[in-house]
């Protein structure tokens, strides 16, 4: 590894607040500047199984994504799962595994090298990987990713300043609302950076980033799919229940936009009312099979129905929860993030304050796969 390699570590506070996004975002501005890059999640959690090998979800997708190299990718050093916190647990001494952070880092054939925290700044610590304990090993700067919610966001920002002390190098504050941008960049922006915190990012907020592909709603439910097995990569913003009368269910269908409908399988009224409006799949719970004009209607339509083996209140609270944990291993999410990166993300600042230079000129640019 070259002697010039420098590290980030992209960290939150929180779950879910964008690191993900963050880190494919700036790694296609990277790449367009010229750098090479490399990959790292130390902490997993979110793993499956594949043939006969467990695979890091997040770090399968990023490194596809960014379309990096065997030696550009580093899978985690340990998981967050039950078994293995227990085991650290009831271990006779608390397990360290800074020496294996610094090989494992060091091992990677890259520019640049961007590290994903945990999803909060204690995670981690039972293996000496937490946020802070991973800046200190590696002696590297931290961009800090908040989701916005008020401007209460100066909080949590200057609660993280506090444990990560000179190694936090910028914030960037996610899913911003039309009715907040005055306020990040004339109010909160000047703030920080009174802290020495600069505001490098602020990314405004997306419906279709916040949406759930129907796909990973059939997998969350453990749903049979009755047609249009075809259109799974349809996106739903919201989610709704079909439970009134017909002329009140269509002005409500009306009103929303790529809907996912749970209703019971024998309200075939509502099921076609939602099939005429703004649908992108049907929710059928019950255990009652649809009527066959409705399963024709759907095929027309290309809606994907599913049917569940919930009961209605479970089905929307798994739905509702995986809205609430949204992530962005979809294509068309990819590329937007890219593009609201590209327009409201300030890499320059950012490399500066890194001391990396361009390897090409401004005019240069990257395919977008």
């Amino acid at each position: 590894m070259a002697k010039s390699a420098k590290s980030l570590i992209i960290a939150s506070v929180e779950a879910f607040s964008g690191k993900s996004a963050t880190i494919l975002g700036a790694a296609y501005q990277f790449k367009n500047q010229g750098l090479t890059l490399s990959y790292s999640k130390p902490v997993g959690n979110y793993f499956h199984q594949q043939t006969t090998e467990t695979v890091e979800e997040d770090v399968q997708f990023i490194a596809q994504a960014l379309d990096l190299s065997p030696q550009q990718v580093g899978n985690p050093l340990v998981n967050l799962s039950r078994q293995s916190i227990e085991a650290a647990l009831q271990a006779s001494t608390p397990q360290d595994c800074s020496q294996a952070l610094k090989d494992h880092i060091q091992q990677l054939d890259s520019e640049l090298r961007l590290i994903e925290a945990p999803p909060s700044l204690a995670e981690g610590s039972l293996f000496g990987l937490s946020t802070p304990q991973m800046a200190e090993t590696l002696d590297a700067p931290i961009l800090l990713v908040v989701r916005y919610r008020s401007l209460l966001l100066a909080d949590q920002v200057l609660a993280a300043q506090k444990q990560l002390g000179d190694h936090l190098i910028g914030v960037v504050v996610n899913d911003v609302p039309p009715d907040a941008e005055t306020e990040i960049n004339e109010i909160m922006q000047p703030f920080l950076e009174k802290q020495g915190v600069p505001l490098l990012g602020s990314i405004p907020q997306n419906a279709l980033l916040q949406s759930v592909s129907v796909r990973e709603l059939s997998n969350q439910l453990q749903a049979n799919v009755l047609c249009r097995r075809d259109r799974l990569d349809l996106m739903v913003e919201r989610l709704t229940i079909g439970a009134m009368n017909v002329n009140s269910a269509l002005k409500y269908f009306r009103k929303g936009k790529n809907l996912a409908v749970v209703t019971g399988g024998d309200r075939s009224d509502l099921q076609l009312a939602a099939l005429e409006t703004s649908a992108h799949c049907l929710i059928l719970t019950g255990h009652v099979p649809p009527q066959d004009f409705i399963l024709s209607r759907a095929e027309t339509l290309e809606i994907p129905i599913l049917s569940v083996e919930f009961d209605t209140l479970t089905t929307v609270e798994i739905a509702e929860r995986t809205f609430q944990q949204v992530r962005i291993q979809e294509p068309i999410k990819v590329q937007l993030i890219q593009e609201l990166m590209t327009q409201h993300f300030d890499v320059e600042r950012l490399m500066d304050q890194l001391g990396l230079q361009p390897a090409l000129s401004s005019s240069s640019t990257v395919s977008n796969e």
